[in-house]
């Protein structure tokens, strides 16, 4: 059955390009983070440990709300490592870097995330498609939020 919820067919495929972009980044600064809360160690082991827990716990919540939304808008849902690896802004890590520097690629992380939502406004606002917007402003607040808590444990002014 045909999709008609106002926004055009044409439209919605460029929101879900959009879209499997930032499913793309999501899904591998999630795999990011999880990987470094196996393989932290140092003296901060045990409050990064459970702060990349907590991080990747939330980023798996997250996918699956944003590829939900690319169906929503009649398409399919990239969900290889390989499309990821083609789609994503973020490289994945070779490697066990040290503590600080798995708080620093996180960083950058969080904010290539910020960056790729933001990217997608411009689209939204011309053709008044709420919300997906209302879902990349929650995701941006959680990625500036938890790019501010990263970079507060680097103590570097």
């Amino acid at each position: 059955m045909a999709i008609d919820i106002g926004i055009s067919e044409e439209d919605r495929k460029s929101i879900v390009d959009g879209l499997s972009r930032l499913l793309a980044d999501t899904y591998v600064l999630y795999l990011k983070t999880h990987n470094f809360h196996w393989n932290v160690t140092g003296p901060m082991f045990r409050t990064l440990h459970l702060m990349f827990e907590e991080q990747y716990n939330e980023l798996a919540l997250a996918v699956d709300l944003i590829a939900e939304r690319i169906r929503a808008l009649g398409f399919p849902a990239p969900g290889t490592y390989s499309t990821y690896a083609r789609l994503s802004s973020i490289k994945e890590e070779e490697g066990v870097p040290s503590a600080e520097d798995m708080i620093r690629s996180l960083v950058s992380g969080q904010e290539a995330v910020t960056r790729t939502a933001r990217g997608i406004f411009p689209l939204l606002d011309k053709v008044s498609d709420e919300p997906t917007a209302d879902l990349l402003t929650q995701r941006m607040q959680v990625h500036e939020k938890t790019a501010w808590m990263l970079r507060a444990m680097l103590d570097e002014k």
